[in-house]
């Protein structure tokens, strides 16, 4: 069974209010859990209207496969014009 964890940290540079943040990213959210069907959560930086932490895990028996979805998770955020990626972690246990 293999693991693959993808950690980003993103900036939202047009979010005035922790209301325009949760806006962007429960959109974002929803939208990789349905598409990729993964475990996505915003775990870091939650009282501050202007960045956020996001993790991803995907479960698969091929590190190719997971290697893959959390490739196009990746692109799938950095194509949003609303978000901005300042450092992305990927990681399997």
């Amino acid at each position: 069974m293999i693991i693959g964890i993808l950690t980003v940290d993103v900036s939202i540079p047009g979010s005035n209010t922790l209301k325009d943040k949760r806006q962007v990213i429960k959109s974002q959210l929803d939208t990789i859990r349905n598409k990729f069907n993964v475990s996505a959560a915003e775990v870091d930086h939650l009282d501050s209207h202007r960045r956020a932490g996001l993790a991803f895990a995907c479960v698969s028996n091929e590190q190719a496969l997971v290697n893959r979805i959390l490739d196009l998770i990746m692109s799938q955020i950095e194509s949003n014009p609303l978000c901005e990626v300042v450092d992305s972690e990927l990681q399997f246990l």
